[in-house]
């Protein structure tokens, strides 16, 4: 039996549901993930047999693809939030890890394109850490 993950974007106006496994979990930080995620790298869910459907909001979907290049990024045109989209070649669903509501039992596998890291981005596990921002 295959898994069924569901998500969203960040103001819920496209919802989306997975069905299928996720096969392989990267924390990528090239400069394009690094620049289209505003963070320190990307987290984003692989999988090569799931299929994507849109619940609602798909007329807000939009997707921008880097021209000669094979990266791509969907997001809401509301709210701007990460959203899945199928690999150019359409062999792939990628599914940015933080657009899901659904628990995902699949732990990162490694990190990628660490050449491109961030330089502040070292050391961060020695970072204390807050439950929320702190006063």
């Amino acid at each position: 039996m295959a898994t069924t993950h569901e998500g969203a974007c960040l103001c819920g106006a496209v919802s989306f549901e997975i069905e299928g496994d996720f096969e392989r979990f990267f924390l990528c930080h090239c400069k394009r993930c690094r620049k289209g995620t505003g963070s320190a790298h990307a987290s984003n869910l692989f999988s090569s047999t799931a299929t994507l459907t849109w619940n609602n909001g798909e007329n807000k979907i939009r997707t921008y693809q880097i021209p000669g290049a094979r990266h791509s990024k969907s997001f809401c045109t509301e709210c701007g939030g990460a959203l899945p989209r199928q690999s150019a070649d359409g062999t792939m669903v990628i599914v940015p890890a933080g657009s899901l509501d659904t628990p995902v039992e699949l732990r990162p596998v490694g990190h990628i394109y660490c050449a491109d890291r961030a330089d502040w981005d070292d050391c961060l596990h020695e970072l204390p850490e807050f439950e929320r921002l702190p006063e």
